[in-house]
């Protein structure tokens, strides 16, 4: 890998991590796109970036890390069920994430699902302001539908967005837990995958990863404060509408042109 693709790949995080649109289906797309070999490196490095997103959630929201103790039981509740489903079908995760196909179609039918989510939980029927009162049993079916986002394409932050909308959350007070919650379930899937591939770092590596999780790091704090403000004011749809031009799109190239996407 060359330092200018870590840099792509490391900026394609940044913006979607925390963005509706999937991170996951644009690191498989951008990977496809630069043509690089699926190594262990690769793999270690597309979810290594990640603890650089994960900072900027800290750095952004550190006074809650601080003072707020019972967020921390309340986000537990809400990632284990991911954990869990995780552990037990992680084999059957694995195969689908080098799947271009699912991918789209993920991008496509959840960019319908964010477009409907907009009628569905108006702003004005929201009951829970602020994402500090949420309630043990709220949290929990956020984290049932986090695990839907183990779908590579469906978006982690619009599955627990989705899910806090559902639970009657405002829209920033969802998008607020769906940040915090991304904390232990990105470091925990980053950890893993650092321990299973940690052999594939070397001297070599490490300042790609470096450089990786300083721009992703810096990309994601400018794509946080967007989101919040965008979001407030604009609701899903526009989200909605970029997920499903992005999908059709790869359907086309993959079965009106015949172009090979796949990750070799």
């Amino acid at each position: 890998m060359e330092w200018w693709e870590a840099v792509w790949l490391a900026i394609v995080e940044g913006i979607t991590e925390f963005l509706p649109v999937s991170s996951t289906g644009h690191m498989i797309i951008t990977t496809a796109l630069l043509h690089l070999t699926s190594t262990d490196f690769i793999k270690v490095f597309t979810v290594n970036i990640q603890f650089g997103a994960i900072l900027s959630v800290i750095v952004l929201y550190w006074k809650r890390f601080i003072t707020d103790w019972s967020m921390y039981p309340k986000l537990l509740v809400a990632f284990l069920p991911a954990a869990v489903i995780g552990f037990l079908l992680g084999d059957i995760i694995d195969s689908f994430l080098e799947n271009i196909t699912i991918v789209a179609l993920a991008l496509l039918f959840g960019g319908i699902i964010l477009i409907v989510v907009d009628r569905l939980f108006p702003e004005d029927k929201a009951t829970l302001q602020d994402s500090s009162n949420i309630t043990y049993l709220q949290a929990f079916w956020i984290g049932c539908f986090q695990c839907i986002a183990l779908i590579p394409g469906v978006s982690r932050s619009a599955a627990t967005i989705i899910g806090g909308l559902q639970q009657t959350l405002s829209r920033k007070a969802a998008a607020d837990f769906s940040f915090l919650l991304a904390v232990p379930t990105m470091f925990a899937a980053s950890a893993y995958k650092l321990l299973k591939h940690h052999e594939s770092i070397t001297a070599d590596t490490v300042p790609l990863l470096l450089l990786g999780n300083v721009v992703a790091f810096v990309v994601a704090l400018m794509a946080i404060k967007f989101f919040i403000q965008f979001v407030s004011q604009y609701g899903f749809k526009h989200f909605g509408y970029y997920r499903i031009m992005v999908g059709i799109v790869l359907l086309t190239l993959l079965y009106v042109f015949q172009v090979d996407l796949s990750i070799v």
